[in-house]
């Protein structure tokens, strides 16, 4: 299970509708994130919330990503919360998430 569907699985628990926003592009082979920096979206009543997911040893990569995105002074503006979602099995094998508020 890659850490999208994990994050997919979590929201849906904590009662959230979410999409993945995140697009393979078949001619660059690369993924594109929804503004260059957002794989999920999730909504519940009165709550937008944009998330990006990796391992989590990619965390700060991502949190620098998130701050280096031309569309983050806009996704805050809009009053999107904004987590990084970091997956990693802890010493009993169990997936640990890390969440990082980068509002």
């Amino acid at each position: 299970m890659t850490p999208t569907q994990r994050s997919l699985a979590h929201l849906r628990k904590e009662g959230y509708r979410v999409a993945i926003v995140e697009k393979w592009n078949p001619h660059a082979r690369i993924r594109q994130d929804l503004f260059g920096c957002v794989d999920l979206l999730a909504i519940k009543a009165g709550e937008t919330l944009a998330v990006q997911t990796t391992s989590g040893s990619n965390v700060a990569a991502r949190v620098k990503k998130i701050a280096e995105a031309e569309a983050i002074a806009d996704i805050r503006a809009a009053g999107w919360t904004f987590h990084v979602h970091g997956w990693r099995k802890n010493a009993q094998g169990k997936w640990v998430l890390r969440v990082e508020d980068v509002s």
